[in-house]
């Protein structure tokens, strides 16, 4: 396993099994270094979304890299206020990124026109313009009911995922149904760093907090999209792959669950 290393999902498609993460990057400078430095790194997955609004940075990166574009996967996601028009939002997005496809087209959050979007996105996926299509911030329940009204089964399930939020139940569910957990947002976002428990771990491994959680993810086969704008960090993040957990300190991790969550919290959106 290393940076390059891929899954595959339930339509053929393979996903690097670590990204970068574009949440709160802003568009411009910052946000290109950044996604230059990970592509310089090793990085071959970029994670974007039109409510990020740097989708346009992100594709100047990718434009300036020279990395055939065969190489890349890149994500986005149509946003809440856009669902009335999936289709142009995606075609803005690919605009921005100056891209031909994306490689995943992700539903980003769970509003009551979801299952009429997604046939949207279906039809999107038919022609090629997306590899392949998922969503984000989708519980069980949401997930039983796009299910239930569609001909294609989601690819991914993008959510906030780390031991401090081990939603297991929910990696059953998708695991069950073909569907690729992504964590996002796996280092809590910086909130339990100082945990005394996590970094008596961190120090078994001669590694930081932040790698051992990177690395938890991993071991349980999702795909782990960690974000950051600084270059040192980006390429610390990558260095997971020298090492392995042992079983009890997966299980010790597991165990850390509190149902914390740093983001936004979908279980009761309609």
């Amino acid at each position: 396993m290393d940076i390059r290393t891929t899954i595959e999902l339930n339509n053929g498609i393979k996903i690097p099994i670590l990204g970068l993460g574009m949440w709160q990057i802003p568009n411009g400078k910052v946000c290109e270094e950044a996604v230059l430095s990970a592509l310089n790194t090793g990085y071959r997955h970029i994670d974007t979304a039109a409510a990020y609004k740097n989708e346009e940075s992100v594709g100047n990166a990718i434009k300036k890299s020279n990395i055939p574009r065969k190489e890349l996967f890149i994500t986005t996601k149509l946003w809440n206020d856009d669902h009335n028009n999936p289709k142009k939002a995606f075609n803005e997005s690919l605009k921005k990124l100056q891209l031909d496809y994306v490689d995943l087209y992700l539903i980003h959050f769970p509003v009551p026109e979801r299952n009429r979007s997604w046939e949207i996105l279906e039809k999107i996926y038919k022609s090629g313009k997306a590899k392949a299509i998922g969503v984000s911030n989708f519980t069980i329940r949401h997930l039983k009911e796009l299910l239930e009204s569609s001909d294609i089964v989601p690819a991914v399930n993008q959510v906030e995922f780390h031991p401090y939020l081990y939603q297991k139940e929910l990696l059953d569910f998708c695991n069950e149904k073909g569907i690729k957990l992504e964590a996002y947002s796996p280092l809590t976002h910086g909130k339990k760093l100082n945990d005394v428990k996590l970094v008596e771990i961190a120090k078994k491994y001669n590694k930081s907090a932040a790698q051992v959680l990177i690395k938890w993810g991993l071991q349980h086969y999702l795909i782990v999209i960690p974000k950051s704008s600084k270059k040192d960090r980006i390429i610390e993040n990558s260095y997971v792959f020298d090492f392995e957990l042992s079983k009890e300190d997966m299980k010790k991790l597991d165990g850390f669950n509190e149902n914390l969550r740093t983001c936004w919290d979908p279980t009761d959106a309609p």
